[in-house]
């Protein structure tokens, strides 16, 4: 979300769906785990602005009962290329607590806007930031709200918070899985994701998942690291017409986004699954490729 600060409207749109979709991008370091992975889904994801494409994703996912692994790549496409060239790759890992809810263990960042790199590097434990860098960092600002180290206590990072299990036996398809409220560090900003229950639509990928998907109302409220009086700031806060749609990873009580729609100054941005396949892995790890 800090990147939304400092970029003109078409970029902040596409920096918007990457940033709470985690489909534009990010670099791991992750650790191994010796537990092994239980599912994994392949998602592949369209971004377009006003009906014309702007990106492409993609979004793997290990889960086992108790831990998560998750990496992404994307990049700008079509016109967008003309005004922007944005490409990269990420990556989270993490477990789930007693709540159910992700808490990450770290996260890497890396976005190249136009041969200007992004880097951003987080270690948490207890869902408390114990180190993070952040290249380059944000410009002083005498309106700036100070990051606390209060604010980094209590977090997930920005991929994790994409994540949410559904406690309970019954279907994770359910009003349960909106309704909550999400504190996302992204190395720079501190921020709230706050859900509301809509209602149920079916969703049909080009492969693998058809059927309900949970709609949930998302609000963004900023915290710390932020000017208040930025244009793109006050937008975000006021937005009342963002919607993400949960899909579940099947056989799991894990639901991510299968599609983000928000309006914008040009256009309706959407983040669309196009590909959206669970496949069960018994005997592979939670390991992300180290970069």
């Amino acid at each position: 979300m800090s990147l939304l600060a400092k970029r003109p409207p078409y970029k902040a749109a596409f920096a918007g769906l990457a940033a709470i979709c985690a489909v534009a991008a990010f670099a791991a370091d992750a650790v191994s785990h010796s537990a092994a992975a239980q599912v994994r889904l392949e998602a592949q994801y369209v971004a377009s602005l006003g009906g014309i494409p702007i990106g492409r994703g993609g979004w793997v996912i290990d889960v086992t009962d108790d831990q998560y692994s998750a990496s992404a790549s994307g990049g700008t496409t079509g016109i967008l290329k003309f005004f922007s060239s944005a490409h990269g790759i990420s990556a989270a890992q993490g477990s789930f607590a007693n709540s159910g809810q992700p808490m990450s263990a770290s996260y890497v960042a890396s976005i190249n806007y136009d041969r200007r790199m992004d880097d951003v590097r987080m270690a948490l434990s207890g869902g408390n930031v114990t180190d993070y860098s952040a290249e380059p960092p944000l410009l002083p600002h005498p309106d700036r709200i100070p990051v606390s180290d209060a604010d980094r206590r209590g977090v997930v990072d920005p991929i994790s918070s994409a994540l949410n299990r559904v406690d309970g036996a019954s279907d994770p398809v359910s009003p349960e899985a909106c309704g909550r409220k999400v504190s996302v560090f992204d190395g720079r900003v501190r921020y709230d994701l706050r859900s509301e229950f809509k209602r149920i639509e079916l969703v049909k990928a080009d492969k693998g998942y058809q059927g309900p998907a949970v709609v949930c109302a998302v609000y963004f409220v900023p915290i710390a690291g932020y000017v208040p009086d930025r244009p793109v700031i006050k937008y975000l806060i006021d937005l009342r017409d963002a919607e993400v749609w949960l899909a579940p990873i099947a056989g799991t009580h894990v639901l991510v986004p299968f599609r983000f729609a928000l309006p914008t100054p040009i256009g309706r941005g959407v983040l669309q699954a196009t590909e959206f396949v669970s496949a069960p892995l018994p005997h592979a790890a939670l390991n992300v490729k180290t970069e």
